[in-house]
């Protein structure tokens, strides 16, 4: 097994859960950039929902939802409804450039609002049947989530062009 040059441990909670979501973050644009449109749009794994630019997608209104909507209470912008829940993964015919670009776009809100806060805060717009989560809990869910659909833009990227690694 390749081992990864590894960091020396941050010295506090936030910067190590800050510097591991950055580095998830910029990884969904190292594994997605150069890759051709076509191929971009093109669904690799059975879902026809799974395609790169769909995840480059669903990952932007994922930082959306968790940090202005959830967190913060604001007014959820995002392209789904009830009759369409995984419209945001629909993008056929939306450049896979203008979709990174508009990913790290909300992810640098998403960084400007978790910079504001205490790990201790809880979110304003906690579902009814449950507790707030804090914002420690979506940084770490949002490593996970980031890291998890980087695994899968991986294996498409893979399969469109051959090319693999972080």
């Amino acid at each position: 097994m390749k081992r990864q040059q590894v960091q020396p441990q941050p010295i506090d909670e936030r910067t190590a859960l800050n510097e591991r979501l950055r580095w998830q973050r910029q990884t969904v644009r190292k594994k997605a950039e150069g890759l051709a449109e076509a191929e971009a749009h093109r669904p690799y794994l059975p879902s026809p929902l799974m395609t790169v630019a769909g995840l480059v997608s669903h990952l932007r209104w994922n930082e959306h939802a968790w940090f202005e909507v959830c967190l913060l209470g604001e007014p959820d912008r995002g392209p789904w409804s009830d009759d369409d829940p995984d419209a945001e993964m629909r993008v056929d015919g939306v450049p896979l450039a203008r979709l990174l670009d508009e990913y790290d776009e909300q992810c640098a809100r998403s960084v400007a609002i978790a910079d504001a806060l205490p790990l201790d805060a809880l979110e304003r717009n906690a579902p009814p049947e449950g507790e707030p989560c804090s914002l420690r809990w979506i940084l770490l869910h949002m490593i996970e989530e980031t890291a998890r659909h980087n695994g899968h833009i991986d294996i498409m990227r893979e399969f469109a062009d051959g090319v693999t690694g972080e």
